[in-house]
């Protein structure tokens, strides 16, 4: 009867309107492929766009700017990247909690998750917020930023994470939707701030010759923008659930699910982020010129790891659904599609990148030497390119699975056992080369891609699922 009754309802009823939606976002029926691209494509167009913030950074104060100002968004972006990534991942445990609640047709739990994530993560941005702006110079010195651009680096990172409420704000409501198999307000959220960044990319450093610090102004602002335009897109939009002020706090059982679900996959990206890190440490010794040109290089690794990435954060949201309607081989089936169109791709931006990286890296900067350090380090990265196409489908179907201790195991394997290791040695032993250093990445890929197919393998043959056991 009540089917009946909704079937009945005007064009206008927010009751149809959300039965008419999330017929197309429920992914536990039809074609896999089409589902699974329809989905992540706005992700990954939200994740162009997003990308575009710091590649707008960059690109405006390489034309505008120092090279010291090159060398401060090149390490503070770095830092707040780093930082942003811990959050991102940390509400992998609300999308993927959310999907699954979705899944099993319990929409009412899914808003008591979404309540306590909002309170988890208004907590976590307010300690990064007092971290980054009291601690800039600390972390400045830590990076071993360059002399020539400490200062502006410290000011950088002190504005951004001035701003670190709003980032988390931004962040949690793209995991919120995606969770219910909504990626188009995301996309819709980040076009607008991508907008707002340009304007004030090109105000601030263009006009008013702010260097840096204007980047970073324009990223803060136009993020506040945007999570405002967020909220009141979400007042009008239909939700499966009624969700009420009442929800906003710290419930214990769906705190537990998020931090259970949560933490493995952001204490990995902290990790695997501050091996990163020590990277860029290690190339900022090498001086101002090749802080500069890994800096630039790094926006271009965005750009060219879109797809694989892509795939990861839309796996993740496809596999939990389908798990929680009891649908593992329709997952299984997710994972070989997304390899599959996911390796395409890799294999044409692998010789894009090898052998036209110049033209990339000339995009970001207009300095020779810069743009002749950005190449050699992005043909290391042209090289990952081949191999993450398995590696971020494979954790985006372990975290779907809820199997994200696994996820931070291999993830601290690769960063601690071979990148970290690899680069050092390089440092010493190949006479400065970026493309030498940089092959620590394709390294650590490598021995995490082997762990998830031994993983794979293992589960499937139904032997030690205890070690994978939450």
């Amino acid at each position: 009867m009540l089917d009946k009754a909704r079937d009945q309802l005007p064009l206008f009823c927010p009751a149809f309107l959300w039965r008419y939606t999330m017929k197309d976002n429920n992914f536990t029926e039809g074609p896999i492929l089409p589902k699974l691209l329809k989905f992540m494509l706005p992700v990954m167009f939200a994740m162009f766009l997003q990308a575009m913030y710091g590649a707008v950074d960059l690109l405006v104060v390489g034309r505008f700017g120092s090279t010291a100002d090159v060398s401060a968004v090149s390490t503070g972006s770095q830092i707040i990247m780093t930082l942003t990534n811990i959050l991102v991942s940390f509400s992998m445990g609300v999308t993927v909690g959310v999907g699954q609640r979705i899944g099993q047709k319990k929409p009412d739990e899914a808003a008591q998750i979404i309540g306590t994530g909002l309170m988890i993560f208004a907590m976590t941005g307010a300690v990064l917020t007092v971290l980054c702006v009291i601690g800039a110079n600390a972390l400045a010195s830590t990076m071993q930023a360059p002399q020539e651009a400490f200062d502006l680096t410290a000011k950088y990172i002190r504005i951004c994470g001035g701003g670190f409420l709003i980032i988390t704000a931004y962040n949690l409501l793209g995991s919120i939707f995606r969770g219910l198999g909504d990626s188009k307000t995301p996309l819709i959220a980040v076009g607008i701030s991508c907008a707002c960044n340009i304007a004030g990319d090109l105000l601030f450093v263009a006009v008013f010759d702010l260097g840096s610090s204007g980047a970073a102004l324009a990223t803060v602002i136009s993020q506040t923008i945007s999570v405002i335009i967020s909220f009141l897109i979400i007042r009008k939009t239909p939700l499966p659930f009624d969700f009420k002020m009442t929800m906003l706090k710290l419930k214990k059982k769906y705190a537990l699910t998020i931090i259970r679900i949560g933490t493995p996959i952001a204490l990995q990206d902290l990790l695997v982020g501050i091996s990163f890190l020590v990277m860029l440490a290690i190339v900022n010794r090498l001086g101002v010129t090749a802080s500069a040109g890994v800096g630039v290089a790094e926006k271009v690794c965005v750009f060219i790891m879109l797809v694989p990435i892509a795939f990861m954060q839309s796996m993740s949201a496809f596999v939990a659904q389908n798990m929680g309607a009891g649908l593992p081989d329709r997952a299984k089936k997710a994972l070989t599609s997304g390899i599959a169109v996911s390796f395409a791709f890799g294999v044409a931006m692998f010789l894009i990148t090898f052998f036209h990286g110049d033209l990339l890296a000339g995009i970001f900067a207009n300095n020779a030497d810069t743009v002749r350090d950005a190449w050699d380090y992005l043909r290391a990265y042209a090289i990952d390119c081949l191999l993450t196409c398995f590696l971020f489908c494979f954790i985006g179907y372990y975290n779907g699975l809820e199997k994200t201790g696994f996820v931070m195991i291999q993830g601290i394997c690769g960063a601690f056992l071979v990148r970290i290791p690899v680069a050092f040695l390089m440092q010493h032993f190949g006479n400065g080369s970026l493309f030498l250093i940089g092959l620590a990445t394709p390294c650590s890929t490598i021995l995490q891609i082997t762990m998830c197919f031994i993983a794979y393998f293992l589960m499937n043959r139904k032997k030690l699922n205890s070690i994978f056991a939450d």
